[in-house]
């Protein structure tokens, strides 16, 4: 398989921009706009260079390069400390149980609550294939590819990571949640808050948005049911999260109601569990696994199939090529 994962460069914007044209909306790590996606680039080069070894506000955008081609057709980020230009806000999912002595009964409700929670965490967000590129585990290369790198640097990034997958957006590019709650203090869609949101960032939900707690009795029947459930094209990146230890605690979306999957860092499955080893030698492998090598601007991973060694493992010559490794060079890597 001829895929690489590396550094994104200033040189990606049109690919990128190209991919967040085919989002669909509710996208807000890759938002079609270019003045947007290049200080996201300019960024993410000014992180890939610091060589600093402490936790702060960081910016890695990756992508997922056709080695033969050259073309860009997947990307992926990770931002190392949330909550650090403006408040990163989420809604909290919790239950009010009341008795009435009277009655005789007990009411439980639902209820959101607006909280910062995260603040201070990383997060694993951006992930985005290419339509033509969705089989073969590309996806997966794309998405287990950052926690190599978190562990390669483990000392930026903290000691939480979360995800937040896309809610339920319908055919006609509207969020019921949206619709049912906040929509009704902003006044303006789903598309346009979404679309300022991902410009200019969340500080207007700070500015507007009502404070106390809302019952979900209170809201419409499809909003209400959109709380916490992914949109279809997350599902399987839901699965994937919970394979690697991610669980969903009550943390949604504050745009279209979508779940927040979230981890002790070293918990998490391909950092608790990768490995370091230099090669001994290029031949054909026993495990098909994600291999990286090199750190910032030199970090790359494949697809490799790996057999371990008494001094090492082996590597299959495609992969090799693609990273442009040789005997002796050290990876890490993790069975797929």
């Amino acid at each position: 398989m001829s895929f690489r994962i590396r550094a994104a460069r200033v040189s990606d914007l049109q690919h990128l921009y190209e991919m967040a044209k085919l989002t669909g909306g509710g996208f807000t790590n890759l938002p079609a706009d270019r003045d947007s996606l290049t200080e996201k680039l300019e960024r993410s080069e000014r992180a890939y260079q610091s060589d600093t070894n402490e936790h702060g506000n960081d910016l890695f955008v990756m992508v997922l390069e056709n080695v033969e081609t050259g073309a860009v057709r997947g990307t992926s980020q990770l931002f190392t400390k949330v909550g650090q230009t403006w408040p990163f806000y989420s809604y909290r999912l919790s239950t009010l149980s009341q008795t009435s002595k009277e009655l005789d009964r007990t009411f439980s409700a639902q209820m959101l609550s607006l909280v910062t929670d995260l603040e201070g965490a990383s997060e694993v967000g951006g992930l985005f294939l290419h339509p033509g590129e969705r089989a073969g585990g590309l996806g997966m290369l794309l998405a287990r590819s950052r926690y190599l790198f978190i562990k390669e640097h483990r000392t930026r990034f903290g000691d939480k990571v979360f995800a937040e997958l896309r809610g339920v957006i319908d055919e006609a590019g509207g969020s019921p949640f949206w619709d049912g709650l906040a929509g009704r203090f902003f006044g303006m869609s789903f598309q346009e808050a979404d679309y300022f949101n991902a410009i200019h960032g969340n500080q207007f939900i700070a500015d507007l948005m009502p404070k106390h707690p809302i019952y979900t009795a209170m809201l419409s029947e499809t909003a209400r049911a959109s709380i916490g459930v992914p949109h279809t094209s997350g599902r399987a990146a839901m699965r994937m999260l919970e394979t690697e230890n991610f669980s969903y605690d009550g943390y949604v979306d504050i745009f279209d109601g979508g779940p927040t999957m979230a981890a002790k860092t070293n918990d998490v499955t391909s950092i608790r569990n990768s490995k370091s080893a230099a090669i001994t030698a290029m031949a054909d492998g026993e495990i098909k696994s994600i291999i990286s090598h090199g750190s910032l601007l030199q970090f790359q991973a494949t697809y490799a199939m790996v057999t371990e060694t008494p001094d090492g493992v082996t590597i299959d010559q495609q992969a090799a090529d693609n990273l442009g490794l040789n005997a002796g060079d050290m990876i890490r890597y993790i069975p797929r």
